[in-house]
């Protein structure tokens, strides 16, 4: 047995995209090496690096012990708070744009941010910080403690993958690139825009100006606790949080009443702290303040909440905020139509259906197979629809059958030409419906077939009950079709009237889940009939029900890789990457005899231990991820031998392994462990160098960066041992990125322009 189809370069970034469960890669931000905005030039970056100088030496990676420091820029937790507390404080705000893996910005992640300097510098700002990586699988761990990410601090993964949604639209001019600074005054209107800097000291000198001609801080009174309950500032939030979490009861009560006034900013970590604590009395008075909230993040507590067992006054009164923040808001009307659409059946699909479908094509297969007799049937009948729509079924049928395509093809157009006479005679209903839309399918016209398979499966071609059957020629193929087209037609309406902000039928939802139950069911299903049910489900707010899909999907499809990384954003979700590999770890151990087993387990549990290794990196958990690697390469190791023929594609996550065990080398300074690392990572698998792992960072930038450090412990030895590794590597891999070969030209051009 062959391994899963995954590339043998793939990148492990794919795996760990897990903002709200999906499986979406992240956008892809450009590399630093473009010419400087004009704001760095006024404010002093050079037009390239200053000759003798490299980007390592320019922008060191943070050691070890500095990505233990805690970052001290505070930051405002929405781009709405930040205006907030800019306009209450009056002072300028501060939009920070960061990225994985990229030099530039991993300087200022690690180091920049960390130093008090800078930290003292940006403190005269309202600083809000868009990145649109996940750092934590999850914003609240299982006991619902807030997770701040650990590279930035203050903020949750969630709210700074969110700032960068919201603020991209608006500021960034359709350019991603990190890193990059935006000053913004009190009205939201930029007063600087740094980005492509060739130095550090040019953002220094952005966040002096952009506080020029402002007023120094006022000192204010100490704030009471009215006062901070009313504030959005993250000072405040966390002061009013730990107030709550160290109080006493007396404390607690006093904290909840005053959120309960109608001043009070929505405190949304406090009141998810007592709605999901033991007292009583402190999770209903949470809920009544929660039902008063109108922001983003007291709609997904609302969710939360709703999911467990209430009162229904309470219940009530929580979806009557629901429907309250609906008039404004596309994702409260989804979640108001969710908590109705799947507690109640489809009025188009009947769950018994299929099987009276199956034995109603059986009676008709002799018919409906006689191509020839049909033709002549309907040649001989030119007026009767029905003859033309009998014909249109067969030439449907016999084209699924295998076949050359080209023939294929001749009988579907047959087919669809058959279908357009039929309906040009009278002919209509949902037979007529279901043979248009499986033809202009597979013909590739999908907005035909959508359009036809709602038209059938509203014109009752699903209903058909023993009582009453219907002559029919569709296969099970056709079936299958019409239901997932239809399926993908309601999908579609729902996302469409969430994006359009307008309401939508809880019925459709119906629709969609009674759809793709009955695919469920069918022999013809396959895993990515599952995932489109499972991604649904979870967009939808569906949780419980899309982990069952989940599950019975793998059961099913066990070596699907597209159902293996679902599950791994979903263990991830849940208990983070000590439940990744636990769970993994239990799905290995109920195989009766490993040495008989043929499913691909041990590579994807190679995988979750990779992806774990990189999650534990993410946290500043060194040792563990040292450990997670030690597994993953076990699990590849147990999957060449089972598989031999994998051996190329194993030593390809064998070897981005060994380089990621170098990084941590080399960030905790020990350089010897982390050459001899990386040369055995190039060794192994020469072309898996230039392969980007899961933080963005590939074995030669880890190369490069250790070679710089060598040369600046003067060992010109080491370095050179380094060198000869790189060297070794094909030409082609060492090359840069596009973003920068076209940056390398631009400053050729420079250069040739200064010497003339």
């Amino acid at each position: 047995m062959t391994t899963p189809a995954l590339p043998a370069r793939s990148s492990l970034a794919l795996a760990l995209t897990l903002a709200a469960g999906f499986a979406a890669s992240p956008p892809a931000l450009a590399q630093g090496g473009a010419d400087p905005s004009d704001d760095a030039f006024q404010l002093g970056s050079p037009p390239e690096l200053p000759d003798g100088l490299t980007e390592e030496n320019m922008w060191p990676a943070a050691s070890a012990e500095g990505w233990a420091e805690p970052c001290l820029v505070h930051w405002q937790r929405t781009f709405d708070d930040a205006v907030s507390v800019a306009r209450a404080q009056n002072r300028p705000l501060l939009v920070a744009v960061n990225m994985d893996g990229e030099i530039a910005s991993e300087h200022f992640a690690g180091v920049k941010y960390r130093d008090p300097v800078t930290a003292e510098l940006m403190s005269r700002y309202a600083c809000v910080i868009a990145s649109v990586y996940r750092h934590t699988p999850r914003d609240y761990d299982e006991a619902g403690a807030r997770v701040e990410c650990p590279r930035f601090g203050t903020v949750t993964c969630g709210e700074h993958i969110q700032a960068e949604r919201e603020l991209y639209d608006v500021y960034f001019d359709g350019r991603r690139v990190a890193p990059r600074h935006i000053v913004l005054d009190l009205e939201g209107t930029e007063t600087y825009d740094v980005y492509y800097a060739w130095n550090t000291d040019t953002v220094l000198t952005t966040f002096v100006k952009g506080v020029e001609g402002w007023p120094e801080p006022l000192e204010l009174a100490e704030p009471t606790l009215v006062d901070r309950v009313r504030s959005r500032s993250v000072v405040d939030r966390e002061i009013i949080e730990q107030s709550y979490a160290e109080g006493n009861r007396e404390t607690k009560r006093a904290i909840l009443l005053a959120l309960l006034e109608d001043e009070a900013a929505d405190q949304v970590e406090v009141l998810r702290s007592a709605i999901f604590g033991f007292d009583l009395e402190f999770a209903k008075l949470s809920r009544r303040a929660l039902a008063k909230c109108e922001t983003e993040g007291a709609l997904d507590l609302m969710a939360e909440a709703l999911k467990v067992p209430l009162e229904e006054s309470e219940r009530e009164l929580l979806l009557a905020a629901v429907n309250r923040m609906g008039e404004s808001s596309p994702r409260a009307r989804t979640l108001g139509a969710l908590h109705s659409g799947l507690s109640v059946g489809s009025r188009h699909i009947d769950p018994g259906a299929a099987e009276a479908f199956a034995r109603e094509y059986e009676a008709n297969a002799a018919v409906s197979r006689n191509v020839q007799a049909l033709a002549e049937a309907a040649e001989a009948r030119p007026d009767e629809p029905e003859a033309l729509l009998e014909l249109a079924e067969a030439l449907l049928a016999r084209a699924q059958e295998a076949g050359p395509q080209r023939y294929t093809s001749l009988l579907l157009q047959d087919a669809r030409t058959a279908a357009s006479e039929a309906e040009s005679l009278g002919a209509r209903g949902p037979r007529l419906d279901a043979v248009v839309a499986v033809v202009s399918a597979e013909l590739g016209d999908t907005h035909t077939a959508r359009l036809r398979a709602v038209a059938a499966m509203e014109g009752g071609l699903m209903q058909r009950t023993d009582a009453a059957p219907t002559e029919t020629a569709l296969t099970d193929l056709s079936r299958d079709r019409v239901l997932r087209l239809f399926a993908d037609a309601r999908r579609r309406e729902i996302r469409g009237a969430y994006r359009a902000g307008v309401e939508w039928a809880p019925e459709w939802l119906s629709d969609v889940n009674a759809a793709y139950t009955l695919l469920a069911e069918s022999s013809l299903a396959d895993a990515d009939t599952f995932v489109e049910h499972y991604d649904f489900l979870r967009w939808i707010g569906g949780t419980p029900r899309a982990n069952a899909v989940l599950e019975q999907a793998l059961a099913r499809f066990p070596d699907a890789p597209v159902l293996h990384e679902r599950l791994r954003g979903r263990l991830l979700w849940e208990g983070g990457p000590e439940e990744l590999e636990r769970a993994y770890e239990e799905r290995l151990a109920r195989r009766d005899d490993p040495s008989l087993d043929a499913s691909q387990l041990t590579w994807f549990a190679g995988y979750a231990s990779l992806v774990a290794a990189e999650h534990y990196r993410r946290r500043n958990r060194f040792d563990e991820a040292l450990e997670a690697y030690e597994r993953a390469t076990k699990h590849y190791e147990e999957n060449i031998a089972l598989f031999p023929e994998a051996r190329d594609n194993g030593d390809h996550y064998i070897a981005l392994g060994h380089a990621g065990r170098a990084r941590i080398a080399l960030e905790r300074g020990d350089l010897a462990s982390a050459t001899d690392l990386l040369i055995a990572s190039f060794e192994l698998r020469p072309d898996s160098a230039a392969t980007q792992d899961g933080l963005g960072i590939t074995p030669i930038a880890s190369a490069k960066m250790l070679k710089a450090r060598w040369l600046d412990a003067n060992d010109e030895v080491a370095a050179a041992r380094v060198q000869a590794a790189l060297d070794a590597l094909d030409p082609a891999l060492l090359e840069p990125p596009p973003s920068e070969q076209r940056a390398s030209r631009w400053r050729q051009m420079q250069r040739g322009t200064r010497d003339q």
